[in-house]
């Protein structure tokens, strides 16, 4: 009996097992794509750029706030 056979006949199950675990990497990998994609949209992207400058905005004007109360 060589090795082969042995892991199969061991191992009935393993089959299923390892498709199940490829399909379900497969979707993962499809739903990141599809992430990737509607993040880089154009209504997205520009969306995005507008909320960091805010936040950025708002990030500074609170350090100002900070230094004038501490000085």
């Amino acid at each position: 009996m060589d090795q082969t056979e042995i892991s199969h006949t061991t191992r009935p199950s393993s089959r299923p097992a390892e498709a199940r675990l490829e399909r379900c990497v497969a979707d993962a990998l499809r739903i990141i794509a599809a992430a990737c994609d509607e993040r880089n949209a154009p209504p997205v992207k520009a969306a995005r750029r507008h909320l960091a400058e805010i936040y950025g905005a708002t990030r500074l004007s609170r350090q100002r706030e900070r230094r004038s109360a501490s000085a």
